[in-house]
């Protein structure tokens, strides 16, 4: 039997991961159902995608048997609230950051509960999602959602205690990497280079050197040596960054996002 598949919440995260599911055939574009708030912006959305746009969240439960919720974390609660007595024995995916599996378990009795961590550049193509399953879900369940998300990127599965330096490294990450990128055009524009060039060079520089590493399995440190001659362009360079404190306010970046996240699951 087709899989049917259904939206609470239709922003860009959840747009992405409908475009990707129907570009890849794995769920029929007729077999998709979508709820959110603003109803307006879900109908043009739902007719550049041929799904179903729906006024409340149970008519997305009545017409599917896999849920993904994409809404802010924030109103979780008022989603468990309405949906608790309709869902019964669906696989129900999140990606809410901050929201545990067990805030879910709790009101959402029988439901199979996969969190997930993506992030933006699957709207691309590109992202990288980890995979956790609650205590009612199956390894049935958590190869379907891995195979799911694969098709916006890469997927991996890892237990639900790892999902906030998760969030931290990849969910959050794109921002710090943008940042990093931004960074690197302004300094070749302060040298001369148009931003627009600048920024060209640094973005596709970043995206080589990680394809690099994806695609070669040899290590960053092995990578550097290889790019690194003795007294040359890039050692000076290298030596800069040895020189500062850009470990420490790394970690700090990733530390503190961390720390966010588990403040944001607290709260619920």
């Amino acid at each position: 039997m087709d899989k049917t598949f259904g939206f609470i919440g239709f922003g860009k995260m959840a747009n992405a991961v409908c475009k990707g599911i129907i570009n890849s055939g794995f769920i029929k574009k007729e077999s998709i159902y979508a709820y959110d708030i603003n109803f307006e912006h879900l109908e043009e959305c739902a007719k550049s995608l041929g799904i179903n746009p729906v006024r409340e969240e149970i008519d997305v439960l009545k017409n599917v048997d896999t849920l993904l919720i994409a809404t802010k974390p924030f109103v979780v609660n008022d989603v468990i609230e309405k949906i608790k007595d309709n869902v019964g024995n669906k696989l129900v995916i999140s990606i809410l950051a901050g929201i545990t599996t067990e805030t879910y378990e709790n009101s959402l009795k029988g439901a199979r509960i996969v969190r997930v961590m993506p992030n933006t550049p699957a709207m691309v193509n590109e992202g990288m999602s980890v995979v956790c399953g609650g205590k009612t879900a199956n390894n049935t369940d958590l190869e379907f959602v891995k195979e799911l998300f694969s098709k916006l990127g890469k997927s991996i599965i890892l237990e639900e205690d790892k999902i906030n330096a998760v969030t931290a490294v990849s969910g959050s990450g794109p921002a710090f990497y943008y940042y990093i990128i931004d960074l690197i055009a302004k300094a070749g524009e302060k040298l001369g280079l148009s931003y627009e060039t600048s920024l060209q060079l640094s973005a596709q520089t970043a995206l080589g050197a990680s394809k690099m590493i994806l695609e070669t399995k040899i290590p960053p440190k092995d990578l550097i040596k290889a790019v690194t001659t003795p007294n040359g362009t890039t050692a000076e360079g290298n030596k800069v960054l040895i020189e500062s404190d850009i470990d420490e306010i790394l970690f700090k970046t990733i530390k503190e996002t961390n720390r966010r996240a588990f403040e944001l699951g607290a709260k619920k």
